[in-house]
């Protein structure tokens, strides 16, 4: 009973308390990028979900085996392997959001919040819990992502998964689907969320450097290395 309440809890942790995109403030390049429409919202959402489900499951498979000075050229040979298999059944059957995704979809491999939680959890965490994490970490990625692609379609383009909707279809304010747009709206959800925490009692989610990154420690050791060599 207590094992399900654990996988319960991490599973919604990052679809609300650790939103990755709204609570952790992760992944933006492409949470801004891709979010000029809700297909191309949702298309990178399961991607990268997907590769952070199966990427999560072998490095936790894997933690005992990959020695520590290796282990993050390791995370990222397995997260790459997984990205280019989600790339070529993309291209294969929906080359229409291979090509809205463009060069984002294999930028997956890089995705700080993959990366982050290879380090952060499936590092030190069993193969269950680890899927449980990346299955709730991709929801709450790909929420975030539905929910700007729906606000920036709708208002900048004046469709929704590309049905016209009255009037806004006749009117678009095209702001909303150029970069400026996309900042704002992601500035009013990170807003409205902060706002619904602090009524919890939780902390704001800040804007922060490096620091707030879960490898930000790994980095700095290998930056000290690279400068003593």
């Amino acid at each position: 009973m207590a094992e399900k309440k654990k996988l319960g809890k991490e599973l919604t942790k990052g679809i609300i308390v650790e939103n990755p995109v709204l609570r952790l403030v992760l992944g933006t390049c492409p949470t801004l990028a891709t979010t000029t429409s809700v297909e191309s919202a949702i298309g990178m959402g399961l991607a990268a979900s997907i590769v952070l489900i199966c990427s999560n499951v072998v490095i936790s498979a894997l933690r005992k085996v990959i020695p520590d000075k290796v282990r993050i050229p390791a995370y990222i040979v397995i997260i790459a392997s997984f990205v280019t298999i989600v790339q070529m059944v993309v291209k294969a059957f929906l080359p229409s959001l291979d090509e809205q995704l463009g060069v984002y979809l294999p930028l997956i491999v890089v995705n700080c919040i993959i990366l982050g939680r290879a380090e952060a959890f499936a590092n030190k965490n069993s193969v269950i819990a680890s899927a449980v994490d990346g299955l709730g970490m991709g929801i709450g990625f790909t929420a975030a992502l539905f929910l700007m692609g729906a606000v920036r379609e709708i208002f900048g383009a004046g469709t929704f998964l590309g049905t016209g909707i009255p009037f806004l279809s006749e009117n678009p304010m095209l702001i909303f689907i150029l970069p400026p747009g996309g900042f704002f709206v992601y500035g009013i959800l990170m807003a409205v969320v902060n706002r619904i925490a602090e009524s919890k009692g939780k902390k704001r989610a800040e804007l922060r450097g490096c620091e707030a990154c879960p490898m930000a420690a790994t980095c700095a050791i290998n930056k000290k290395e690279v400068a003593e060599s």
